[in-house]
């Protein structure tokens, strides 16, 4: 492949994605932003329900509908604004440019299909490919995900794949079209450890090969030091700190990371008792007032529960929502 281009491939601006219940209104992603390159792996951080899988989705406009609704920001792929595209429009980026692997490939599947059909369908779409060179590419797709006797499993059905052969059945699904930009929605949480340092090593070689650009969802860290180049921490619908991956193992600043990263046992401690964040994360229905973690935080000031905190820029690239950095 040709040098990269110095701009990032994926650029999102103050995308905000509401939910509209009977409760009222939801700010889920309220105001997420974040660039990505050729080549990097970028790692979405965070508890469960601050709100990681809904940008993904709201990403490729695959938000469900009518219970939420991008309301606001830019999603910018090489430039262009998706969410200013019509719906036929977007279809030739979904799967084309931007890939989407979802967390469990059973519900990615569809039961009553064979793999390979479903790996053609991908093929036929994005690559235009018909009768034996369809079936020469799926096998290569199968192949490459490392995935043994790739002719022969085409015709197998979902159920007769392994836990970690169907995540890579998704992968070869997703990859078939070749995108420039793969997300990663906790690709690995359903694999043992072994299944998942396997899938980590293809993923990286085919990265390697394509400089793909990742958006790599997990709340495993041990999966962020081995994947990710950079690593955006996200807590109740805002990304609260981006750093270099080692930058932020080495010295966190938000008080949530700073908590998160304690959250992880040191199997070479010995201790009593596992550290927990007290309290819990704020409900998305409840109105936006100061810093979403000050109920939280050892730290807050008056101002954490009134002011809404800025985004500050830091050293080396990194940058924090958090009024201990406003000098």
């Amino acid at each position: 492949m040709g040098e990269a281009p110095t701009g990032p491939v994926l650029e999102v601006k103050d995308l905000r994605t509401h939910l509209f219940t009977s409760r009222g209104v939801g700010r889920a992603v309220d105001g997420v932003s974040f660039a990505l390159r050729r080549g990097e792996t970028l790692g979405l951080v965070g508890e469960s329900g601050s709100g990681k899988s809904l940008t993904c989705l709201s990403l490729l406009r695959l938000n469900p509908q009518p219970a939420s609704r991008i309301v606001g920001g830019a999603v910018l792929y090489e430039g262009t604004d998706l969410l200013a595209k019509t719906d036929e429009e977007m279809r030739r980026y979904r799967g084309k440019r931007i890939a989407l692997v979802l967390q469990d490939p059973m519900t990615a599947l569809n039961p009553v299909f064979t793999v390979g059909n479903q790996i053609f369908e991908a093929i036929r779409l994005h690559q235009g490919a018909r009768g034996s060179r369809l079936r020469k590419i799926a096998a290569e797709m199968m192949r490459l995900l490392r995935i043994p006797d790739p002719e022969q499993r085409l015709g197998d059905y979902p159920h007769q794949f392994s836990g970690g052969m169907r995540q890579r059945a998704v992968g070869a699904i997703a990859l078939s079209g070749k995108p420039s930009v793969l997300i990663a929605d906790e690709p690995t949480t359903a694999l043992d450890v072994t299944i998942q340092a396997a899938y980590l090593e293809v993923l990286k070689e085919i990265q390697r090969r394509e400089r793909l650009a990742i958006l790599f969802v997990t709340h495993d860290f041990a999966v962020v030091a081995r994947m990710c180049d950079r690593v955006a921490v996200m807590y109740a619908g805002k990304i609260v700190e981006t750093a270099d991956t080692w930058r932020l193992f080495d010295d966190p600043r938000h008080p949530y990371t700073v908590a998160l990263l304690r959250s992880v046992p040191d199997v070479e401690a010995r201790i009593e008792r596992l550290y927990a964040i007290e309290g819990q994360p704020p409900s998305v229905f409840e109105p936006a007032k100061g810093c979403a973690f000050a109920a939280r935080c050892p730290h807050a000031e008056a101002r954490c529960h009134d002011e809404p905190p800025p985004d500050v820029p830091l050293e080396g690239g990194r940058a924090v929502r958090c009024w201990l950095f406003v000098r």
